[in-house]
């Protein structure tokens, strides 16, 4: 019986040892920034926002969220009525893999995460992208991390703040935003 206890204790050192050492090592992923200065940790909390719509792209299923600054705006008629949105408006739009439904195969659902875009309007930090800064962080569900986007991605990504400009342009008229307010 002594014998058992005195293994049991190293055992269990052994165990919160390793347990320990992985928190420490387990990414933060607000402390992960895309060159031209816009950082996970601008949209700390995102988890949490509105729903504003979902769509489809490709292969993909996404979720697009909205701040509570952004959606404020929605309500107010942006971006159909022509005004632009007020600085501080934020998107995040989670991009997730489908996959079948266990419980009802009929149902596609999100399967495993593949990235994280953000979309921030500041006029005075992206004067030259249309007031809007923009990032994507790709998701490795093998190692539970996030990196910043690359021009090797899919979509190729500019890997800076102004990595979305391009694609938006051909919605300058609505401030840059593709992505109307779902009815509800």
């Amino acid at each position: 019986m002594k014998r058992k206890w005195m293994l049991t204790i190293p055992t269990i050192t052994g165990m919160l040892a390793f347990m320990g050492c992985w928190a420490i090592f387990a990414q933060d992923k607000y402390t992960l920034k895309v060159p031209g200065g816009l950082s996970f940790s601008e949209f700390k909390g995102y988890e949490a926002w509105q729903v504003v719509s979902i769509s489809q792209d490709g292969s993909l299923m996404a979720a697009i969220l909205a701040n509570p600054e952004m959606i404020k705006a929605y309500m107010s008629g942006i971006p159909g009525n022509g005004k632009p949105f007020p600085d501080g408006a934020k998107l995040a739009k989670i991009h997730w893999n489908p996959k079948k439904m266990e419980t009802f195969p009929a149902a596609t659902v999100p399967g495993t995460q593949h990235d994280v875009d953000f979309m921030v309007k500041d006029s005075k930090r992206f004067t030259d992208s249309g007031g809007w800064g923009w990032a994507v962080f790709d998701y490795n569900a093998a190692s539970d991390t996030f990196t910043p986007g690359t021009a090797a991605g899919k979509p190729p990504q500019g890997n800076d703040a102004k990595c979305g400009f391009t694609c938006h342009t051909m919605v300058k008229t609505r401030d840059y935003v593709f992505t109307d307010y779902g009815h509800r």
